[in-house]
């Protein structure tokens, strides 16, 4: 597909990918990119590179062919197995490994890792992500659901689309929350400034509900547990950063990137201090109640340690607040 775009006088001076990534939304950052180093983005008529910056009234031409089709392949990559039997198996993810392959990710994934160890998967989810029911984040840890066969995926994937699947995450967000217990209902769109981020400040996004308690109070911190009622992408970054108390880690919605904790300054956590922690369904073919805990991973346990040394707290608080969960 050939797009030709001339640049308005408001948006001289934006970098190339940027200038691109703002109109044609259907594209990401990374593939506009790829687009231009394989000289199939010309200003003028001429090649340039990603970092060129648009003058007014130049002319932007760009060729978008499609990808040829992608199989994901087996890798020997470790993955810890939480449940397993022959319809499905609940694995713990670990934080900064991707789901599946996508835009800049083709290799070291969940799916890669899953093919090598069960060698063969549901086909429904599509050749890329073979018995992939449902997705966490990469910068987020811990128990996801994958599906053996077709028939335990359209079981399992009914039953997230109609709410039947409890989900149960561990938080540590900045600051201290008023009250002991909440629900966030903002609705969530994709922030048209930013494709990376979502946000709840469009009207018209999708309906999402946060449910939420508080674990333990800290000094300028909270311990939460938080219940998905909805599954949208990065929805509990997204509420909580609405609330003004961001992730820990998150520095994509908000969080800083140095943590002062009493009079420290704590080493950088190197990822969101998100957790899935818990997940209830029913077995896709027995009348049978699943529930898998994923334990609270060594980091996590550890940065808390850190934390509630800093802040000089008692030890073994935070411990006690995450009974069940370590």
């Amino acid at each position: 597909m050939h797009h030709r775009f001339v640049v308005a006088a408001e948006d001289a001076g934006l970098r190339l990918d940027l200038y691109l990534a703002a109109r044609l939304p259907e594209l990401s950052r990374t593939r506009i990119q790829e687009l231009i180093d394989q000289g199939l983005v010309r200003v003028n008529d001429a090649a340039a590179k990603r970092s060129h910056r648009v003058a007014s009234g130049e002319g932007v031409e760009i060729e978008t062919p499609p990808r040829p089709p992608l199989e994901a392949a087996p890798e020997d990559i470790p993955i810890e197995i939480l449940y397993q039997d022959e319809d499905l198996v609940v694995v713990n993810k670990p934080a900064g490994m991707a789901v599946h392959a996508g835009a800049g990710t083709s290799s070291g994934t969940l799916v890669n890792a899953l093919l090598h160890r069960l060698k063969k998967l549901s086909s429904a989810g599509g050749l890329l992500r073979p018995g992939i029911v449902h997705r966490l984040d990469r910068g987020t840890s811990g128990a996801l659901v994958v599906a053996r066969h077709d028939t335990a995926h359209r079981e399992l994937a009914e039953q997230f689309r109609a709410r039947r699947v409890e989900k149960t995450y561990i938080a540590l967000v900045h600051g201290n929350l008023k009250h002991d217990a909440g629900t966030i209902g903002l609705p969530i769109a994709r922030d048209l400034r930013r494709r990376t981020r979502m946000t709840a400040r469009r009207p018209e996004g999708r309906e999402a509900r946060t449910d939420w308690r508080v674990l333990a109070p800290l000094d300028g911190f909270t311990l939460v547990e938080v219940k998905l009622r909805t599954g949208r992408t990065h929805q509990i970054r997204v509420h909580f950063s609405a609330l003004r108390h961001p992730v820990v880690g998150d520095t994509l919605y908000g969080a800083p990137r140095q943590v002062r904790a009493g009079r420290e300054t704590l080493p950088p956590l190197g990822r969101n201090f998100l957790h899935a922690a818990r997940i209830g369904f029913q077995h896709p073919r027995r009348a049978e109640r699943i529930e898998v805990r994923a334990p609270l991973p060594q980091d996590l346990r550890h940065y808390l340690r850190r934390l509630e040394a800093a802040l000089g707290s008692g030890a073994g608080a935070i411990d006690a607040a995450l009974a069940g969960y370590l």
